[in-house]
């Protein structure tokens, strides 16, 4: 499978997981969880779905929990929609990326350095 294929397979997982997850799951924990990035292994048998919701450890592990009860729901869905031979398995992964940013922007933002549109002397 090309490298090619692979990411426009993995953005319309990414695309329908987010559908799926905004519209149509019913549990609690899942509804502030952003999809940030899919990646498909060669094989096409793998999904590493990379996921962010803001909050502490504690959130996170429960989304983490949501993600992976709802995994079998998921890729059924997921099947329907992609009309892929073979619906690859999900395995969910915490991305700290946009937690890690809001910290940052919190940093500039105390040192006003925050992106207030004026210029400071340096």
């Amino acid at each position: 499978m090309s490298k090619k294929y692979q990411r426009r397979v993995g953005d319309m997982i990414r695309s329908h997981l987010t559908d799926l997850l905004g519209r149509k799951a019913n549990d609690p924990r899942l509804q502030m969880v952003t999809i940030t990035d899919v990646v498909i292994t060669p094989d096409a048998a793998r999904a590493d779905v990379h996921f962010s919701v803001l909050g502490g450890a504690e959130a996170q592990a429960e989304v983490q929990e949501g993600l992976e009860s709802a995994a079998g729901w998921l890729r059924r869905e997921l099947g329907h929609r992609l009309r892929l031979r073979n619906t690859p398995l999900l395995v969910f992964h915490y991305d700290p990326s946009l937690e890690r940013g809001e910290h940052i922007a919190g940093i500039l933002d105390e040192l006003g350095l925050g992106g207030d549109g004026e210029e400071h002397d340096s």
